[in-house]
């Protein structure tokens, strides 16, 4: 009989150890957990820019599937203002068609994050109607 106890005793003090073992790791696995968000925000600009005599006939922007299109705009310069982007939507896309004067005429498209250009192009020593796009992708390849 006093065996039997002994190995009764014996399982059940097993069983309490592997289940100890088990919340210990259980709970040590979770507090190496990263638990920051895979996207963050960032403040985002569209901004195109001509010199004298250059008339904008398209801009056209997009953030992750949202297009606005602006047409025959005004000036020789033009931004969104800043926004809230959440890099979630994955794709900033800015494009622009304008009337370049003479060949000294210039087109620039810039696109800010968070304070600095992250794409820019500038279309220049050409004259009539011309485009350009560049886009920015917050995904990581």
């Amino acid at each position: 009989m006093k065996q039997f106890y002994k190995s009764k005793s014996l399982s059940k003090l097993s069983f309490l150890f592997i289940v100890l073992f088990s919340v210990v790791s259980v709970a040590h696995s979770c507090k190496d957990d990263d638990d920051e968000d895979e996207f963050q925000d960032h403040i985002v600009k569209f901004e195109v820019k001509g010199t004298t005599g250059v008339e904008f006939k398209t801009i056209v922007t997009q953030v992750g599937t949202s297009q606005n299109q602006i047409f025959d705009q005004p000036g020789i310069s033009w931004n969104s203002g800043e926004m809230f982007v959440n890099s979630s939507q994955s794709q900033l896309n800015l494009s622009a068609n304008a009337l370049l004067p003479d060949a000294n005429a210039k087109l620039i498209l810039n696109i800010w994050v968070d304070g600095e250009v992250a794409e820019t192009d500038t279309i220049k020593n050409l004259s009539g109607i011309q485009s350009s796009s560049i886009a920015h992708s917050f995904l990581e390849l």
